[in-house]
């Protein structure tokens, strides 16, 4: 798929750079397609659109709430006749299994549409309060905050999107959306569904770019507000740039989750099970708040640890296209090689290759890693500390639930975790305890209804809810 055009102002528009954007599939290692690879300029026109349906008087940001909610809702019908090519695509450039992109990608930006769209129409935009000293009354106004720059990453491209621009549509923004340079064809199908829906010129625009671009979108002074999903190290540029902008920022980041196993679980039953399999290794492993660094009571280490190893062997890995694939392939040749790197620091450091370590054998092409689990791991060490984003898990010993809860809190990241146990009320006041933005009670899935986001290194504020829309309104008292 050769495509040679930019979503600006509410249609293709020839791009002032001449550079593109090879996408490669990480399972056959051959081109898929290119787009162009926007530079500032590009980024300028795309933010020039935004802008100008920003600031017209009669325009998106001054529509009725229910009028806005019905485009929204029109855009969610349109990605959903275009839900199983959208799967398909993500498949083919990410490597992700297609049952994953069927139910995830195919679907959760409709459902985060009308979502948005049921808030606006059921959250009052303003209200009026008696003042504290009974000498009047004040007007609170929740109005948009702006031009919205949104910056998704490759390994939920879609939904990750939808994460940001649909909290931004509704409450009234404009947005110029950059998917990551791995993940950029789908987006064509994001930008049809846009105008099917009659969305004005301007109020969704997308440009296709690496590092340059998104550091243009980032510094660009008509931008009003970044949300960005993506690795620690580029999350900490932005809020630099941000901060000396005096900008808001969200910013979901990297993640090194516990998975706490408590001591009162049937291992089998838990270990076996698909919510396990799917909160350690969903998409192959490449999720933000996968938990990746499992916590065994020391009692019973030798036999969780045992049930790993068999549940992991059993994996399937090949073809992400075909429905019995659980393991695709990581998204590029560099990241797997990152992934590789990291394994053999692991086996460096001490800790136990149990199964895995290596490339599947029955695989003659592709960025494929075996799924690998090492046992005996120091929590300190970098396997334990360092996000891989790939198929790899490790087992570390602990004694009782607060030592479990302290291995859970040593970590620089905060984005997610778990807890696996057979007394609900015991597994919530492990989950109290750990500073992380979410939780899960065996292998309860993400509410995209609720606040999303991480505390220290995972990230600054919260996607999706009440919460997630509030982050894309700026409020002003009116004193009366």
């Amino acid at each position: 798929m050769e495509h040679d055009r930019l979503f600006i102002g509410g249609g293709w528009a020839a791009p002032h750079s001449t550079a593109r954007i090879p996408v490669i599939s990480p399972t056959s290692e051959q081109p898929l397609g290119s787009v162009p690879d926007a530079d500032e300029a590009d980024v300028n026109s795309a933010v020039s659109a935004a802008r100008a349906a920003f600031d017209d008087p009669g325009g998106w940001a001054h529509w009725e709430p229910a009028r806005r909610a019905e485009a929204l809702n029109r855009f969610a019908d349109a990605l959903e006749t275009r839900s199983g090519r959208i799967a398909r695509q993500v498949t083919a450039q990410s490597g992700m299994p297609i049952t994953i992109s069927e139910s995830v990608e195919g679907r959760t930006p409709a459902f985060l549409l009308r979502h948005a769209a049921g808030l606006i129409t059921r959250e009052p935009l303003e209200r009026v309060q008696e003042r504290a000293d009974s000498t009047g009354s004040t007007l609170i106004r929740h109005d948009p905050v702006g031009v919205v720059g949104a910056i998704a990453p490759w390994n939920f491209p879609q939904s990750l999107a939808a994460f940001k621009y649909a909290s931004a549509l509704a409450a009234g923004c404009t947005v110029v959306l950059k998917p990551s340079p791995e993940t950029v064809l789908d987006s064509v199908l994001l930008a049809d569904a846009a105008m099917e829906a009659g969305l004005p010129a301007g109020v969704m625009n997308i440009v296709y770019g690496g590092a340059e671009a998104g550091s243009a979108l980032v510094a660009h002074r008509d931008v009003d507000k970044i949300g960005f999903t993506g690795s620690t190290a580029v999350g900490r540029l932005i809020a630099e740039n941000c901060a000396r902008l005096l900008r808001p920022v969200t910013l979901e980041l990297g993640g090194k989750s516990a998975g706490v196993v408590l001591d009162d679980v049937d291992v089998g039953a838990v270990v076996n099970s698909p919510a396990f399999s799917a909160m350690t290794m969903f998409n192959s492993g490449q999720t933000c708040w996968a938990s990746t660094r499992i916590l065994a009571p020391r009692s019973r280490y030798a036999e969780i640890v045992e049930a790993m190893a068999s549940m992991m062997d059993g994996l399937v890995v090949g073809d992400p296209f075909d429905p019995g694939t659980q393991v695709g392939p990581m998204v590029s040749e560099k990241h797997r090689t990152r992934v590789e790197n990291h394994i053999r620091g692991g086996a460096a450091e001490g800790a136990r290759l149990v199964t895995g370590g290596g490339r599947p054998r029955h695989m003659d092409k592709g960025w494929f890693v075996e799924p690998t689990l090492f046992a005996d791991v120091d929590n300190a060490s970098a396997i334990a500390q360092e996000e891989i984003f790939g198929p790899v898990l490790c087992v570390i010993p602990y004694e009782d639930d607060a030592d479990a809860v302290r291995l859970a809190n040593d970590s620089s990241y905060g984005l997610s975790g778990s807890v696996w146990t057979g007394d609900t009320d015991r597994g919530i006041a492990v989950a109290r305890r750990v500073r992380t933005g979410v939780f899960s009670v065996n292998g309860k899935r993400t509410d995209l209804g609720a606040p999303f986001g991480g505390e220290k290194n995972s990230g600054l504020g919260r996607e999706l809810g009440t919460e997630g829309l509030a982050s894309y309104q700026r409020l002003q008292s009116i004193f009366m």
